[in-house]
Formats: C-alpha cells, sequence, structure tokens
C-alpha cells in the first residue's frame, strides 16, 4: 500500500495491516511479520521516480 505523507512524499505501508515499519533485512512488517512482496516494491519504486520527476 502506498500513500503521501504530509510533504508530498510516498510511503510504504504494510498490505496487511498499515504498518509502516519493515525490517530491511527480512523484508517483512515490524508489526505483523507479513512479507514485502515484489509488487508493493516495484510499486514503491515507480511513486519514487514520478516524484522525483516532480521536483
Amino acid at each position: 500500500m502506498i500513500f503521501t505523507n504530509p510533504a508530498g512524499a510516498p510511503e510504504l505501508a504494510c498490505d496487511e495491516c498499515g504498518c509502516r515499519w519493515f525490517d530491511r533485512m527480512t523484508n517483512t512488517c515490524y508489526e505483523c511479520g507479513a512479507p514485502v512482496s515484489p509488487e508493493s516494491i516495484a510499486e514503491f519504486q515507480r511513486a519514487l521516480e514520478k516524484l522525483q520527476k516532480e521536483d
């Protein structure tokens, strides 16, 4: 799940529980332990690229 923070930057949230904290070593949510899917990572990357083009 991607949302935009108050500064306008995209943030990735867990698809299962909505938590925004992830263990980057294991690619899992700190809150519920759900894995971050490759699709979510790709969606977040596209959102970052879009933000960079807007600047």
